[in-house]
């Protein structure tokens, strides 16, 4: 251990196996270290027992559960975008080979005390309650302007609205003339924003938010969503093997005595009396306590049922989105499920999964609205975690910190951070575009 590397990387968190791995296909030569004995950091998948031990002080669970290792059980619920930003990452990197997938099976939002699956045909959306006749065909215009919407040609403007820069989206809205339960469904439930703060923001974000949403359906046309089978654990494990095959060296169950600096700046890393050095480091914010500051707190309840989630139609996998606005919060609830199909739990058992930013002083109470929709809950585990953030972007001092997971139920805000982080190291954007033949 005592050399020189171009980069250390502190904790196999998602995003840090994954620069790791594509720093490494730029030739950089990458040691990636982790307190850990195991891979994920704060996205791993664990077993019963593993969960059991660190959240319920190892308290017994109940026989009728099943074996513990039958279970990988994420510790941050996310689905993937079928179209999204870390799909390019897995083809550019080429680690699909890895991993294999399942489509989700429905999309659903809840309106009026009611959960209503999310349109993925055309049939379906004529045939919706979730807007009356009217509607649908206001919403209907609405998507065809996104379908063809291009920022940098003025031509595809709607007739009567010039979007510029400075447009937001309620403008965009009123344009329409959307309801404010179509406005909501639009927002929460096809842009997948975590509240309404996206209303006064530039519409261009939210309008490719929204279209990323149905060129990720049209690959599958069940929901936009896919998941790896065995859990989300099984994604930083392969980019730290293609970390591996580009000459990354691994070193899990090393902890992390000192970060050692000269004259404000990062040199390198001591662990049991070594040190190794390096040009930069990258980690997640637990490395870095003095380097980082509160962003709010998310609260994340897993739980085991014997049944799928109710009125899904016995789907084997969901989601589901509770709009901020329909139980009266600032920030909506995610619900993610799934079962033994995608071999993260035994026969006969789901896992579930009810997530959101913390508002008051009773987390779990929050998630009310959500667990109810669950049915009879065998098992849960509440985990409540602090967001970090770091408080500066790392090129004055070598040192680059991720964010902390949001409460969001996809990634592609995990992935503007890691290519944030990595054009911040490299000094250049990241490129995802694949050869012709990919």
């Amino acid at each position: 251990m005592n050399e020189d590397y171009d980069v250390i990387v502190l904790g196999t968190g998602l995003k840090e196996c994954i620069l790791s791995g594509l720093l490494s296909v730029e030739g950089m030569k990458v040691l990636h270290m982790d307190r850990n004995d195991y891979y994920g950091g704060e996205s791993a998948s664990l077993n019963l027992e593993q969960l059991s031990r660190q959240y319920k002080n190892g308290a017994a669970l109940a026989s009728t559960l099943g074996s513990s290792r039958d279970y990988n059980i994420d510790l941050v619920p996310k689905f993937i975008m079928a179209s999204g930003e870390l799909v390019k990452m897995l083809l550019k990197a080429n680690v699909t080979n890895y991993l294999d997938f399942k489509v989700i099976e429905g999309s659903y939002v809840f309106k009026d005390g009611k959960i209503y699956k999310v349109p993925a045909t055309e049939k379906e959306a004529l045939t919706s309650p979730l807007m009356g006749m009217f509607e649908k065909r206001r919403f209907q215009k609405f998507l065809e302007f996104v379908s063809q919407y291009d920022e940098s040609d003025p031509k595809t403007n709607p007739k009567g609205l010039t979007i510029t820069e400075n447009t937001n989206m309620t403008a965009v809205f009123k344009k329409f003339k959307l309801e404010a339960g179509t406005i909501d469904f639009s927002g929460h439930a096809l842009a997948l924003h975590l509240n309404d703060d996206y209303l006064e923001q530039p519409a261009s974000h939210t309008l490719g938010k929204i279209r990323l949403y149905f060129e990720s359906l049209a690959r599958h046309f069940k929901s936009p969503y896919i998941y790896p089978l065995y859990g989300l654990g099984e994604l930083p494990q392969a980019f730290a093997r293609l970390s591996a095959i580009y000459g990354g060296t691994y070193m899990l169950n090393k902890p992390i005595d000192e970060i050692i600096y000269e004259n404000g700046r990062f040199v390198g890393v001591k662990s049991e009396g070594e040190v190794a050095k390096a040009k930069f480091v990258i980690g997640d914010p637990s490395y870095f306590k003095n380097k980082v500051e509160p962003s709010g707190k998310v609260v994340r309840i897993i739980c085991i049922l014997d049944h799928p989630v109710p009125g899904t139609g016995d789907a084997d996998s969901t989601q589901i989105i509770i709009p901020q606005k329909q139980v009266g919060r600032n920030n909506d609830i995610y619900v993610t499920a799934v079962s033994s199909s995608h071999m993260v739990a035994p026969a006969g058992k789901f896992i579930a999964m009810v997530s959101t930013k913390i508002e008051t002083n009773d987390p779990e109470a929050e998630c009310l609205p959500a667990l109810k929709l669950l049915g009879n809950i065998l098992e849960k585990f509440v985990i409540i975690s602090e967001s970090f953030k770091p408080v500066s972007d790392g090129t004055s001092d070598g040192v680059f910190i991720s964010t902390s997971f949001d409460a969001t139920s996809h990634f592609e805000t995990t992935c503007d951070d890691v290519s944030d982080i990595y054009r911040r190291v490299t000094g250049k954007k990241l490129d995802l575009t694949l050869p012709n033949n990919s």
